[in-house]
């Protein structure tokens, strides 16, 4: 991925990869893009319950499920993936200022600060 900017190609493909999530009956509270300034990379965050109940390696093999049964294919992979709690201190952060309802949500979040942490970039699709 170009670690500098997130190209529609992988917005487009999230919202593939949210949605097959969904209709596996996969609970997602939030989930979105996120720029990691010291990697200079963006990462793709999912918070599932599931996580804190079945741990992350199944969490990880249902997401791989999903991004192999899509078509086309993916151009995210799960080195582009990190699974977190609901409870995930940043995810706990965005709450405070954002709440999208269940859907798919397309909110740039850029260079925004909450409870004086800076969010330099963020490409939110849920976070309820």
């Amino acid at each position: 991925m170009d670690k500098t900017a997130l190209v529609e190609k992988y917005i487009e493909d999230g919202k593939k990869l949210i949605n097959g999530l969904d209709e596996k009956g996969f609970r997602l509270d939030a989930a979105l893009w996120f720029y990691l300034t010291d990697s200079d990379e963006w990462r793709l965050l999912l918070a599932s319950p599931f996580v804190e109940k079945e741990g992350p390696r199944k969490s990880y093999n249902v997401i791989q499920s999903v991004l192999e049964g899509l078509s086309p294919p993916s151009a995210i992979s799960l080195k582009d993936i990190s699974i977190v709690s609901p409870n995930y201190n940043l995810i706990q952060l965005l709450k405070i200022a954002i709440r999208t309802g269940p859907g798919i949500s397309d909110i740039r979040f850029t260079r925004n600060v909450i409870n004086n942490t800076l969010i330099e970039d963020a490409y939110i699709y849920r976070i309820l």
